[in-house]
C-alpha cells in the first residue's frame, strides 16, 4: 500500500514521498554571480572606548611592529591588564589613519570561534564563493588574504590562550560547523594564518608560551600594569572627575594599576551613587580579603570584553588557575603555595617543598623490632644514596618547568637577582579564594607555615640579615592561623622567632603583636608552665620592656623567674635569661621614680646572674657578658662610678674580641661606658664614645632605631656638658621629634626628652634654669 506523504509550505530542500529506484541528493544551485567589492572597513565587535588611556610606551611598539609588512607581533600579559583594549583601539586608528586597510578581528579562544570569525570575514568582503556549500571557507578567507590586490589588511586574533587547537588536524563536524570538504582536508587551522607582505597579525594572549608558536621572542610585547599617572587618569575618566583625587589615586594603587579591575570598581561606584564614594569603597575594601574579594566579584559595567571573558577580574584569573590545574597540576600547587606568602621575596628554598599534608606515620616505626628496624635504616640509606642524584636532578627540572608556566601566564615575576619571585597582591588574593572554594586553602596554609618554620632562624645577630628577608613573610602568617596541633605549633615558632627579631630592631609594638599570640596558642597547647609558654611570656616581656611599660614587663619577667627556678632550677640558662631581664627591667621603673630600693633589688639580681652565668656558661659567653654590662649599669645609677668602669671596660674590650666591635652588644657597652665617663666629668671621653656608637648604630641598626635614638640623647648630653648649647638642643630637638615618631608619646623616654629638651631651652632663653646634667640614659 502506498502512502501519500504531505509536507507544508514551509519546508523546503530535497522532498519526496514513495521513490523507487537510485536517488541523487545533489544540488545543482544557480552560478554565484560576482559582487561589487566593498571599501576596507575596520570589522571590530566593540565600540571604541572614549575613555581610553593612551599607555604610550607600548602602543608605540604595537604601532612600529605592525606596520612592518607580513609582521606578527604578540601582546602578552596577566588577565584584566588591558590587552584586548589596547588592540581595539589600535584597530580604530589603523582604520583612521589608512583608511585602505581592512582590519578584521578574529576571536580565538577555540576553534569554533576562529572558524565562525573566517565566515564573518568572507562575508564581510565578500569573498567569490562563500555561499557554495561545499566551499572551503577557511582556505577561501586564507587565499583572498594573500592576494595583494585586495590590499592591505590587519588580523587581530583576540584571547589565544590554548594554543593547542590551531595545530590539530581538523575533522568533520568536529564543531558542529566544519563542512564536509573542511573536514576531508585536515588541514590544522594555524595552516590558515597567511604570512604575505601585505598584511599583519596583532595576537593577544595570557599565555608567553602560546605567543613563542605564532611569533619569535623579539616580537612579544609585555603587557604590565598601568602606570600610576594613567591608572589614575583613567579611573578619573570612568568615575566622571567627581571625586577627591587624592582617595581616586589611593584606590588605584589598592587595585594594582591593572584596568580591569579600575573599570570594574569605577562601574560598582558609579552604579550606587549618590549613597556610595570613592571613600566608601576604600574602607571596604581594606575590611577584610571576605568584603575585597566581593567587590572584585562585581559583574557589572559595560566593559568592553567578549562575551565569553568575565568582567571580574577574580574570575578572570580562576579561569586560568583552573586551566593550568588541567595541564600541569604541580604548577597549580606551586602557585597555591605561593599565594600564602608575602607578594615579594618568596625565595625558591620556601616553595620548593611542597609535599602534600598527610597523617603522620613517623613514629610507627617504633612498634616494629630492633632487628627490622636496623634493616629498614640499612636499606633506606642505600637506597638515598643511589637514587639521591637522579631525584634531585628530576625535582629540579620539574620545578623549573612549574615556574616557566606561572610566569607564562604572567602570574609570578622573576626579582632582577634572579633568586627570589613576585607576585601581585590580588592574584594571591583571587588564588586563596579559589583555595577555599575547592576545600584546599587548609591544606597549603599548613604547608605555608611548615615550609617558613624551617626556614626562619632565630632573632640572633648572626641572623639578622636572613630574618629581614622572611619578616615580611612572618607578618603575612600571623594573620593566617592554621589548624591542627603540628601547624600550630610550627605557626607560634614562626611567631616567636619573629617576635625576637622584632625586638631587637627595635619595633616593640610587632614584638608585642606577635608575642601575644604566641603565649595565647602555646598556653592552650602546652600548659602556662611549659618551657615554650615561659619562652612567649617572657619574649612578651621583653616587649612591654622596649615600649616603656615597665609595670607590666615585670610582672610577667618575676612570672617567668618563679616558675622557671621551680621547674628548672636557679641555675639553668632560661632561669638566669628571665632573672636578667627582670634586673632590667627592674632598672628602668627605678630610672623613672628614682627609687633606691629598687636599685638595691636590681643589683642584687645582678650579681646573682652574673655569678652563676660565670660558673656556667664561662666568663667570655655572651649572656655573661650582657649580664655583666647589666651590673655595671646599676653600679653607674647608684653613683659607684669607679666600679661601673672597671665592669665596662672590660666587658667592651671583650665583646669587641669575642663578637666584634660593630656587634650591637658591643656597641650597647660602649654606650654604657660613654655614660660612665660622662657622669664622671670625663667630656671628651664620653664625646669621643658617643659619636663612634652613634655613627655605627644608624649603620647597623638604622637611623631611626631606638638604640640609636638614646645614642642621640646621650650625645646631646655631653655635648650640653662641653658647654656646646646649640649644638646639644639641636641634636635633642632631633632626638625628640624621632622618639615621637617611632616610640609611643607616652614613652617615658619621650617623655624624659621632651622635659629635657624644654628645659635646656628656656635656661637659653632666660640664661638660667635647672642642671639637667645628670639625666642621660
Amino acid at each position: 500500500m502506498a502512502f501519500a506523504i504531505s509536507f507544508g509550505d514551509a519546508n523546503s530542500g530535497f522532498q519526496a514521498g514513495i521513490i523507487n529506484g537510485p536517488v541523487s541528493t545533489e544540488f545543482h544551485l544557480p552560478p554565484e554571480r560576482p559582487e561589487t567589492s566593498p571599501k576596507p572597513s575596520a570589522v571590530v565587535p566593540f565600540t571604541r572606548d572614549a575613555d581610553f588611556v593612551e599607555r604610550s610606551e607600548i602602543f608605540d611598539q604595537v604601532q612600529q611592529k605592525c606596520a612592518a609588512p607580513g609582521s606578527r607581533t604578540a601582546l602578552v600579559g596577566l588577565g584584566g591588564v588591558g590587552k584586548s583594549q589596547l588592540a581595539i583601539e589600535f584597530a580604530y586608528r589603523t582604520q583612521e589613519r589608512s583608511p585602505e586597510t581592512w582590519v578584521f578581528w578574529v576571536h580565538a579562544s577555540n576553534a569554533a570561534r576562529f572558524k565562525q570569525s573566517y565566515r564573518d570575514i568572507a562575508s564581510c568582503v565578500k569573498a567569490y564563493g562563500r555561499q557554495n556549500p561545499k566551499m572551503n571557507i577557511l582556505q577561501l578567507v586564507h587565499d583572498w588574504l594573500r592576494n595583494e590586490r585586495k590590499g592591505k589588511w590587519v588580523l587581530i586574533l583576540d584571547n589565544v590562550d590554548d594554543i593547542s587547537y590551531l595545530f590539530e588536524a581538523q575533522s568533520a563536524f568536529q564543531d558542529g560547523q566544519t563542512n564536509e570538504l573542511e573536514g576531508k582536508n585536515g588541514q590544522p587551522l594555524i595552516r590558515y594564518l597567511p604570512r604575505c607582505p601585505n598584511g599583519s597579525i596583532l595576537i593577544t594572549t595570557r599565555n608567553k608560551l602560546a605567543a613563542l608558536k605564532l611569533v619569535e621572542e623579539r616580537d612579544i610585547i609585555v603587557v604590565e600594569p598601568m602606570k600610576p599617572a594613567d591608572a589614575l587618569t583613567l579611573l578619573q575618566k570612568k568615575l566622571g572627575n567627581q571625586d577627591n583625587s587624592n582617595e581616586v589615586s589611593k584606590l588605584a594603587a589598592l587595585l594594582e594599576f591593572m584596568p580591569l579591575a579600575i573599570v570594574q570598581a569605577a562601574a560598582y561606584i558609579s552604579q550606587q551613587r549618590p549613597r556610595y564614594s570613592v571613600q566608601q569603597y576604600l574602607e571596604d575594601f581594606r575590611k577584610s580579603d571576605g568584603k575585597k574579594a566581593s567587590l572584585l566579584n562585581y559583574e557589572g559595567g559595560q566593559l568592553r570584553r567578549d562575551w565569553e571573558a568575565k568582567n571580574s577580574i577574580i574570575t578572570t584569573w580562576q579561569i586560568s588557575f583552573d586551566h593550568i590545574r588541567q595541564i600541569r597540576q604541580s604548577a597549580a600547587d606551586l602557585l597555591s603555595l605561593m599565594s600564602l606568602f608575602d607578594r615579594q621575596g618568596i625565595s625558591e628554598a620556601l616553595v620548593r617543598n611542597r609535599v602534600e599534608i598527610k597523617t603522620s606515620n613517623q613514629f610507627q616505626h617504633k612498634r616494629r623490632p630492633r632487628a627490622i628496624r636496623y634493616i629498614i635504616r640499612v636499606f633506606d640509606r642505600n637506597s638515598k644514596s643511589q637514587e639521591a642524584h637522579e631525584e634531585n636532578s628530576e625535582h629540579a627540572d620539574e620545578f623549573e618547568n612549574d615556574l616557566l608556566m606561572l610566569r607564562n601566564y604572567s602570574f609570578i615575576s622573576v626579582t632582577e637577582d634572579r633568586t627570589t619571585f613576585e607576585m601581585h597582591a590580588l592574584v594571591q588574593l583571587a588564588m586563596r579564594k579559589w583555595l577555599e572554594a575547592s576545600g584546599q586553602l587548609e591544606k597549603w596554609r599548613q604547608q605555608f607555615v611548615r615550609n617558613l618554620c624551617a626556614e626562619f632562624p632565630t632573632g640572633e645577630y648572626e641572623n639578622w640579615e636572613r630574618c629581614q628577608a622572611l619578616f615580611p613573610h612572618a607578618k603575612s602568617a600571623a594573620a593566617q592561623q592554621p589548624e591542627g596541633q603540628r601547624s600550630l605549633r610550627d605557626w607560634a615558632s614562626i611567631l616567636y622567632k619573629a617576635a625576637w627579631y622584632a625586638w631587637r630592631m627595635g619595633d616593640g609594638v610587632e614584638a608585642e603583636k606577635m608575642s601575644v599570640q604566641v603565649v595565647r596558642v602555646r598556653r592552650k597547647m602546652l600548659g602556662k608552665k611549659h618551657e615554650d609558654t615561659l619562652e612567649g611570656i617572657a619574649m612578651l616581656g621583653l616587649a612591654y620592656n622596649l615600649r616603656g611599660l615597665w609595670e607590666a614587663a615585670e610582672e610577667l619577667e618575676v612570672q617567668v623567674m618563679e616558675t622557671s627556678k621551680k621547674k628548672l632550677g636557679a641555675d639553668h640558662p632560661d632561669t638566669l635569661t628571665s632573672m636578667a631581664n627582670l634586673a632590667s627591667t627592674m632598672a628602668n621603673l627605678a630610672s623613672t621614680y628614682w627609687n633606691q630600693g629598687r636599685w638595691d633589688a636590681a643589683e642584687e639580681l645582678g650579681v646573682q646572674v652574673t655569678e652563676t652565668s660565670k660558673k656556667i656558661l664561662g666568663a667570655d659567653h655572651p649572656f655573661t657578658l650582657t649580664s655583666i654590662g647589666n651590673l655595671a649599669s646599676t653600679y653607674r645609677n647608684q653613683g659607684r662610678w669607679d666600679a661601673a668602669e672597671e665592669l665596662q671596660v672590660q666587658v667592651t674590650e671583650t665583646s669587641k674580641k669575642i663578637l666584634g666591635a660593630d656587634h650591637p652588644d658591643t656597641l650597647t657597652s660602649m654606650a654604657n661606658l660613654a655614660s660612665t665617663y660622662r657622669n664622671q666629668g670625663r667630656w671628651d671621653a664620653a664625646e669621643e664614645l658617643d659619636v663612634q656608637v652613634m655613627e655605627t648604630s644608624k649603620k647597623k641598626l638604622g637611623a631611626d632605631h631606638p638604640d640609636t635614638l638614646t645614642c642621640m640623647n646621650n650625645l646631646a648630653f655631653t655635648w650640653k656638658g662641653q658647654g656646646r648649647d646649640a649644638d646639644a638642643i639641636n641634636l635633642m630637638k632631633d632626638c625628640v621629634r624621632l622618639r615621637g615618631r617611632v616610640l609611643r608619646t607616652e614613652h617615658p623616654y619621650f617623655v624624659t626628652s621632651s622635659a629635657v629638651l624644654a628645659a635646656w631651652e628656656a635656661e637659653r632663653a632666660e640664661m638660667r634654669g635647672p642642671d639637667s646634667r645628670n639625666v642621660a640614659e
